[in-house]
């Protein structure tokens, strides 16, 4: 028995020598441009830009296959920052300002059947099997995938109401005399 441990250490000490050394020789370096995008996106791992997370939307971004407006969640002010860090210039004219949303369960209609639980990346769903379900606003990032698959439409996106904390002064535009 005690041969069979010494050896079954010698043998993982040996492995863990060789990973250890493969590791520090064949250690490919990462793009540090497309590690910085992607810390400006919000890393919700939405999908909703097209792309399966947030790491494969900032190789797109930095490879210049993507639009600095490609993150709906982020809006204007990632855009903006994608946009300095990257230098290229970055046009709204085809992108509209959404307002902030969130995801609504209608509790009158909910089956639970957990569908939406499935579809949530967030865990901001809550609820289970054959229980109504409820969303916490706090953590939804208003992806809509959850809306999509409900079986009922209990689930509606609904614009997030102004708190004391979120509401601010409407900047007055500025009118140019030609």
């Amino acid at each position: 028995m005690l041969i069979a441990i010494g050896s079954l250490t010698l043998l993982g000490a040996l492995l863990g020598a060789v990973l250890g050394v493969a590791a520090r020789y064949l250690h490919v370096e990462g793009n540090p441009i497309e590690a910085e995008v992607e810390a400006l996106l919000p890393g919700s791992q939405c999908g909703q830009c097209g792309f399966a997370g947030c790491k494969p939307a900032a190789a797109a971004l930095v490879k210049g296959e993507a639009p600095p407006t490609l993150c709906p969640p982020g809006g204007r002010a990632v855009a903006m920052a994608i946009a300095e860090k990257l230098g290229v210039s970055v046009s709204f004219g085809d992108q509209e300002e959404l307002e902030p949303e969130v995801a609504f369960v209608n509790e009158d209609l909910c089956i639970g059947c957990t569908r939406c639980l499935k579809e949530c990346s967030t865990d901001a769903i809550v609820g289970a099997a054959k229980q109504i379900h409820t969303v916490i606003a706090e953590v939804c990032h208003a992806c809509g995938k959850c809306a999509k698959v409900c079986p009922t439409d209990c689930i509606e996106m609904r614009a997030v109401p102004a708190t004391l904390a979120t509401w601010h002064w409407k900047k007055p535009r500025v009118k140019v005399a030609s």
